[in-house]
């Protein structure tokens, strides 16, 4: 099993979440996050005076998938989250030791 962990824009969550619905993955948890990356934040005017605006807005999605979906899954966000600007965003890919569904005390595959 695996945990991806994506870091998107927030406007493109939406299309990422029709990707993954498309490849048959079923339940995704999202955070609203803040971060920065080689953006490096940006400039606003706010009633008349300049400020840096640090960290940007983003989202992040974590989802737990057996090892055989893990390829499609990474391509189905990629292609959701792109808009081919810088901070599209990152994904990243985590070996997962165990899951547990508490409901029913299913493990590992059948919990996911």
């Amino acid at each position: 099993m695996k945990l991806v962990t994506a870091i998107i824009k927030p406007f493109r969550l939406d299309d990422v979440r029709e990707a993954i619905a498309e490849i048959g993955i079923e339940g995704l948890t999202v955070t609203e996050v803040k971060g920065f990356g080689r953006q490096k934040g940006h400039t606003e005017l706010y009633r008349g005076a300049e400020y840096q605006v640090d960290f940007l807005p983003k989202i992040k999605l974590e989802i737990a998938v057996d090892d055989e979906q893990v390829d499609r899954l990474v391509e189905g966000i990629a292609q959701g989250a792109k808009t081919g600007k810088i901070g599209d965003g990152k994904v990243f890919v985590y070996d997962l030791e165990q899951a547990v569904r508490i409901r029913t005390g299913e493990k590992d595959s059948e919990a996911l």
